[in-house]
């Protein structure tokens, strides 16, 4: 007869620096969800830098998610958005987020697995890491790894910059959404051991706001030394908030709101739902004008940031950290809607962006794909422009540092969701990331899975070695600025030299004549 299964079989407790936690056990993982890495920051705490965890006696629960970060919701109208699963797990908005969620394969403090710390997408405004596309139990299983997510500030209330406004005790008021990255790296290091995690090997990795939520912490001294590689996926960000834009952003904020200059208190004591509120109300006038909306991301403030993550160069600071930086082939494909656009609309859409170029840049794209729908050559035009201009900059800046090595990849392989008219989206290898086949890939098939192994498999190899190669894969060189190397993410996975290379070079040649006529 099987012996029966204990309470420390289903409910394993974890002793960390703060106190003990009860997780629970699914499918041979434990996972403990909603670890507070931080205080509630509402109140006092505001706009301040988090605040240590009050330790707690007995053993606390750690099985359910905390709050998110105040945000506008998604609109699930649009496909996309279910195609990407951005909406948050059932648990609310609210002011006491800043927690993480820790997946492991073995609770034992001399397991000293790999660690991977994924930072959710939603640019600097939205998403969670409680969102159901940062579930890590399936990347822990296959990974042999401890995975975690994590849940910061967002918004306003994690980026508004009152330095001129509040004094020099919110100097740094305009960091702390990224300064709560940091915290729950600190958390890391000193807790990861007891959940069977190695602190000198953690990997953190983003897409999209994830990603530049990475470049950014690559240039933040704070960080140094809590991570020891680092991944961009689809996120390359060069510069940050420079502070005179950070300023005319609060004045506007506030202004809203009828606070006076210097009067924190009356701020802090504002609903976090109007402050929500008026946020999006101005983002929605200006949009209304044609203008862009204020928005609120790290400001460039000479000490939490020092500088921009990668302009002019790559920061010296991460010198040592190793990097994987990647797109995807279609990446723009989720902001457009046209989806039965014409040939004549695809050149209007190239004479928008290339002038009188439009037939040559058309004829280009056409070459290369003469049986693609228009829609989706338009998003590769925005894509080329877009996305890949800044993570040709993040990797070539990266290698010539001559500091640790980076690795580039693109992703190919469409998106198999809606009879697959978005292409190979932005988002779509976020699941298969985490090893992962909802969502973007649409279920489990051969192909799909076969997609989630050579991507999960090279983060898991990236995080243990700091090498992405692995056996789902050929052979991926390190990039250098002769061969640029990058592997191409596809059934056929194979490396490609300078790849999209003549786009890039037409794109350049075109914005520098516009500079020049302008």
């Amino acid at each position: 007869m099987a012996n029966p299964l204990s309470a420390a079989d289903i409910f394993p407790v974890v002793e960390t620096a703060d106190g003990r936690l009860r997780g629970m056990m699914a499918g041979g993982i434990a996972k403990f969800l909603g670890i507070r890495y931080g205080a509630p920051t509402s109140g006092a705490n505001r706009f301040m830098p988090p605040q240590p965890v009050e330790k707690w006696s007995g053993v606390r629960n750690a099985l359910q998610y905390s709050d998110s970060a105040p945000q506008v919701p998604g609109d699930r109208r649009h496909d996309y958005a279910d195609l990407i699963m951005f909406e948050n797990q059932p648990a609310g908005p609210g002011e006491d987020n800043l927690a993480l969620n820790l997946w492991s394969p073995m609770i034992s403090a001399t397991a000293k697995k790999p660690v991977i710390v994924v930072l959710h997408g939603g640019g600097f405004y939205g998403g969670s890491g409680n969102g159901i596309g940062m579930d890590g139990e399936a990347m822990a299983r296959f990974s042999d790894s401890v995975v975690i997510s994590v849940t910061h500030r967002l918004g306003a209330l994690g980026y508004l910059h009152l330095a001129e406004f509040g004094g020099e005790r919110f100097a740094s008021s305009g960091t702390v959404g990224m300064q709560d990255i940091v915290a729950a790296l600190e958390w890391v290091r000193n807790n990861v051991a007891a959940f069977g995690g190695d602190p000198s090997r953690v990997l953190v990795y983003g897409q999209s706001g994830g990603g530049a939520k990475t470049s950014t912490l690559m240039a933040m001294p704070s960080g140094k030394g809590l991570f020891h590689r680092a991944g961009v996926m689809s996120g390359s960000a060069l510069r940050m908030m420079p502070e005179e834009m950070a300023n005319a952003n609060a004045a506007r904020l506030l202004k809203a709101l009828d606070i006076a200059k210097g009067d924190i208190a009356a701020l802090q004591a504002v609903p976090w739902t109007t402050l929500l509120e008026t946020q999006a109300t101005l983002e929605a006038a200006a949009r209304a004008k044609g203008e862009a909306p204020s928005s609120f991301a790290p400001v460039v403030d000479g000490t939490v940031l020092p500088r921009h993550p990668f302009a002019p160069d790559a920061p010296e600071v991460s010198r040592d950290v190793p990097m994987i930086v990647s797109t995807a082939l279609d990446e723009r494909s989720y902001r457009m809607v046209d989806f039965d656009m014409t040939e004549e609309g695809l050149l209007e859409f190239a004479r928008e962006r290339a002038g009188d170029r439009a037939k040559e840049v058309v004829d280009l794209y056409r070459d290369e794909s003469p049986e693609e729908k228009a829609f989706l050559l338009a998003a590769r035009m925005d894509s080329d422009i877009w996305f890949r201009k800044g993570a040709f900059a993040q990797t070539e800046l990266k290698a010539k540092q001559g500091g640790a090595p980076v690795w580039s990849y693109l992703w190919t392989w469409p998106s198999p969701a809606y009879g697959g008219r978005f292409g190979a989206v932005h988002g779509i290898d976020v699941a298969p990331s985490l090893h992962s086949v909802r969502g973007a890939l649409n279920g489990p098939s051969a192909e799909s899975v076969a997609m989630a192994d050579r991507i999960a498999g090279s983060w898991a190899a990236f995080a243990a070695t700091g090498d992405p190669n692995n056996e789902y894969l050929p052979d991926w060189p390190a990039y250098d600025s002769a061969r640029r190397s990058t592997m191409i993410l596809s059934q056929d996975p194979h490396v490609v030299s300078d790849p999209r290379a003549e786009f890039r070079e037409i794109w350049q040649q075109i914005g520098a004549s516009r500079k020049t006529a302008g």
